[in-house]
């Protein structure tokens, strides 16, 4: 294989050494499966099966399990808004999309009030997975209602959830991988519990006649009171009323019963039903961390959003709405809100039928399983408000000294460290007194919906135009769509807001104070920064860690796929050849490492590598890109003064069986191909290693293979995967050629090319014989005749079949060059194969026959040439491949 006769030998060079490479690591190059988004999504989502029937009841009675049936189907739609903002912007979620819409101001304002959802979803699920423990260990030790355990229920329960935030607090900072794991784990053993416990609960239907009852479906708004008649006091002191602060009024008293009776279906009656549902909104919460991990799930991403959002409704749906009317069914209602109001779960399975240890057993079982998805949910919620908080960082509202990578982990632990000490001091606020955390805990679900779809809505006239997925009914009207269906779920949330806001004294007070808080924390400190850094555009860079390795080798950098691509950047602005690399890539198989060469200057001394600015924009651009394609890469900056013996070594260190690089400014793609190839025959020596080395340009990929090359598998091909062929098979299928056009003479060079051809040509690829004998057709005295050359490609089809392969044949009847390209247009063909005799300079096609030049310059697919073997250099036993842009 000619590395080019034109290329100047280096006199110096200057490659990758010990301790000067920079291994540069983010918090981004990990993504996750659907199966994991889902898993992380649902421990919040599932975890409210565990409380949210006792909640919604206590406040609108034993009609709750239809609002909330109502709450979880209606979630499907709300899911469609995350995901159309989700496929808009990769890092996206309520502060994003609520930005772009209505601009930085409400951006803060929406993503203060998300904040108090997450801040306490942490504490309202490790409570409540404390409350199951202490119910459990009183059954088991008979102890009574009034026990001292019971007495002091709240404390012990504050306590546990204190330690289960400590722990998730921990996983975190290792990482979302490990954090994904955990979750994975915990569904899996709600999944099992939860068959064993509807079961068990529809065997208690069968048998128990008097428990098959379904629950009223209109709410009861009166004001509450407990077994003994004596009113049921909020945190304020007040009686539990549903209609909070319009209790006492007009309105208020017309919607409690005994006013209302057979007059739902009235105005009155309606606003009645949008505060049941409005109370009920609870059992949708953790919608907002699936935007918050759009950006780790993995390649194809959208489709595997849109397959987690799918398997996060329905297996909330099921979950939770079962719970639900079973609860209520099964449970007395003398014992189901006094006694097990904190866990629920707990109280079905003592009332099922069967006998006490089994009772009791399956009781151990839930709360086993309740105290890790409830635990889950406290991970979710450090996931979700740490995604929150980097938005917000990164867009100047908060210090760079935040998203600071953890030094071992690369993760943004001190936002975590901010949640986490939020989380513990709103538990201990709480006294872990579980419906009021679930009062509070309403204003930032509801809210955060609203100022998302609100957005979204907007967004659709504010910014037009196709979109990967859109909220379904869509009407076009003249030159307008009209997002009927996106208008309608904003109005269904509206309303439910505004009920919350006039009903839920308890959520309206605390929300507001914690939003204006949050709010002017943020106001200050964006000020501050602004301050600070003058009157220039504030631009977003990833905070990087840097570690210097030994050495460049794939231990050092953990690579452990079978295959490894090598992309040479330079440019933020210019990393085209990054996505195609990325577009191709199959994840499962192989690894991607991006290189930047730091150009250090000859005779400059000790040289301290080190992350500039710069490298911080290029990387930042990287990373963005990589999220996007959800394909992990591993970033290397290499000091030298020789970038490309830095790349060919670094390709020959890691193992590298493809490398890539973009169009320069300074040389032409066949330049580019030299200088590599050259530098690579020099790093490996007298046998040289096959690689591929690619340029690719917007339009171009032009190609050689050093030493036959190496095929790598792309993403979703045949032979990708564990099934994926070896190196050597991979070559000799020719990855991406179907269809191949073989120009023949009947030469014994031609001869000589159809037989290695047919040996190593994967048996798949079609192949056509074209006889180009310059004198076929021709009436010239002497020439060869249409009906010789029709014999001769019969006998180059003849030995095809010798070797195994049946191929078609034709004639050309016309310039060769000429009947070549005709032939592949028309016949579509992949790729074109030529013998060549003579000396071959890359770059000079002037000692090209007429008709060769021809076809490289006019073919519109990729050409191979095959040289005589006098004329192969003696490191290449192969044939050499050179492709052009497709004309």
């Amino acid at each position: 294989m000619s590395a080019g006769e034109n290329a100047s030998k280096p006199t110096q060079r200057r490659g990758p050494t010990t301790s000067q490479v920079l291994v540069v690591t983010s918090v981004m190059f990990t993504f996750i499966s659907f199966w994991r988004t889902a898993a992380i999504v649902l421990c919040d989502l599932a975890g409210t099966a565990f409380y949210i029937g006792g909640i919604v009841e206590s406040q609108i009675g034993r009609s709750a399990p239809w609002f909330i049936l109502g709450v979880m189907v209606f979630s499907y739609a709300v899911r469609s808004v995350y995901i159309e903002s989700c496929a808009m912007f990769v890092r996206g979620g309520v502060y994003k999309i609520v930005k772009e819409a209505l601009g930085g101001g409400m951006a803060r304002l929406a993503v203060s009030a998300l904040l108090f959802d997450y801040i306490l979803t942490g504490p309202i699920n490790g409570v409540t997975a404390g409350q199951y423990a202490i119910g459990l260990i009183n059954d088991l030790l008979d102890l009574g209602p009034a026990s001292v355990l019971i007495q002091y229920q709240n404390l012990v329960s504050s306590l546990i959830a204190i330690v289960i935030t400590l722990y998730f607090w921990r996983v975190n900072t290792k990482g979302i991988h490990e954090s994904s794991d955990q979750a994975l784990r915990i569904m899996g053993a709600t999944t099992v519990m939860a068959v064993i416990l509807i079961g068990w609960c529809f065997v208690t239907l069968a048998v128990k006649p008097e428990t098959r009852t379904l629950p009223p479906i209109m709410p009861d708004l009166s004001r509450k009171i407990d077994v003994e008649g004596k009113p049921i006091l909020d945190p304020f002191g007040k009686q539990v009323d549903p209609l909070g602060y319009l209790g006492h009024t007009s309105i208020g008293e017309s919607l409690h019963p005994g006013e209302m009776t057979g007059n739902w279906w009235s105005l009155l009656g309606a606003f009645g039903l949008v505060v049941a549902f409005g109370h009920s909104m609870l059992a949708m919460s953790g919608e907002e961390t699936l935007a918050q991990v759009y950006r780790e799930v993995e390649s194809p991403k959208l489709t595997n959003f849109k397959r987690a959002a799918f398997v996060v409704f329905l297996y909330s749906l099921l979950l939770t709405s079962l719970i639900s009317f079973l609860a209520v069914m099964i449970i007395p209602d003398g014992v189901r809100m006094s006694q097990y109001s904190g866990n629920l779960i707990g109280g079905l399975a003592m009332n099922v039928v069967g006998p006490q240890w089994a009772r009791l057993g399956l009781n151990a079982l839930v709360v086993i399983v309740g105290s890790l998805i409830l635990s889950g949910a406290v991970n979710t919620a450090i996931v979700g408000s740490n995604g929150v908080l980097n938005r917000v960082s990164e867009d100047g509202v908060l210090p760079d000294w935040f998203l600071k990578p953890h030094p071992k982990y690369g993760t943004s632990s001190r936002l975590i460290n901010l949640v986490v000490v939020l989380q513990i001091v709103t538990i201990v606020l709480s006294q872990g007194n579980v419906l009021t955390l679930g009062e509070a805990y309403a204003f930032g679900v509801v809210w955060s919906f609203v100022f998302m779809s609100m957005s979204m809505l907007i967004l659709r006239f504010k910014r037009p135009g196709a979109r990967e997925y859109e909220v379904p009914m869509n009407f076009r009207v003249g030159r307008y769509d009209v997002p009927v269906g996106l208008a309608l779920i904003f109005l269904v949330l509206a309303a439910s807001a505004v009920a919350n806001l006039l009903t839920k004294e308890v959520a309206t007070v605390s929300g507001i104070l914690f939003t204006a808080a949050f709010y002017a924390v943020f106001w200050i400190t964006e000020r501050l920064r602004r301050h600070r850094r003058g009157a220039g555009l504030h631009e977003h860079l990833e905070q990087f860690n840097q570690q210097e390795a030994d050495q460049v080798s794939a231990p050092a950098l953990r690579l452990t796929k079978p295959y490894r691509k090598l992309v040479a950047i330079r440019s933020p602005h210019n990393l085209g050849m990054l996505k195609k690399c990325l577009d191709e890539t199959d994840p499962e198989t192989t690894e991607v490492v991006v290189m930047t060469a730091s150009v250090v200057p000859k005779g400059s001394g000790d040289y301290e590598p080190t992350i500039t600015d710069y490298d911080r924009q290029l990387l930042t651009a990287v990373v963005t890109l990589a999220e996007s394609a959800g394909k992990p890469v591993k970033p290397l900056i290499i000091p030298t003064n020789e970038p490309f013996y830095a790349l060919a070594q670094t390709a020959k260190t890691i193992g590298a069986q493809e490398l890539i690089m973009g169009m320069s400014n300074k040389y032409n793609p066949e330049d580019q191909l030299d200088q590599i190839a050259l530098y690579w025959l020099n790093v490996c020596g007298a046998k040289p290693e096959p690689l591929s080395i690619r340029v690719l340009g917007p339009s171009r990929d032009v190609r050689l293979d050093i030493a036959g090359g190496s095929q790598i598998p792309r993403a979703g091909a045949a032979g990708s995967g564990e099934s994926a062929q070896l190196i050597a098979d991979l070559r000799r299928g020719w990855h991406g050629v179907e269809r191949l056009l073989l120009a023949y003479d009947g030469s014994p060079l031609s001869a000589d090319f159809l037989d290695t051809v047919m040996s190593f040509l994967d048996p798949a690829i079609e192949v056509t014989l074209l006889n180009v004998s310059e004198e076929a057709g021709s009436n010239e005295e002497g020439a060869v005749t249409e009906e010789e050359a029709f014999q001769t490609v019969e006998r180059g089809a003849q030995r095809a079949s010798e070797l195994g392969r049946r191929i078609a044949y034709k004639v050309a009847r016309g310039e060769p060059g000429q009947e070549i390209v005709r032939e592949a247009v028309e016949g579509k063909f992949d790729a074109i194969f030529m013998s060549l005799r003579g000396v071959y300079r890359r770059g000079d096609t002037t000692a090209f026959a007429s008709n060769t030049r021809f076809v490289l310059e006019n073919a519109p697919c990729r050409v191979i040439l095959g040289f005589a073997p006098k004329t192969i250099p003696a490191p290449a036993p192969a044939p050499a491949s050179v492709a052009n842009d497709g004309g």
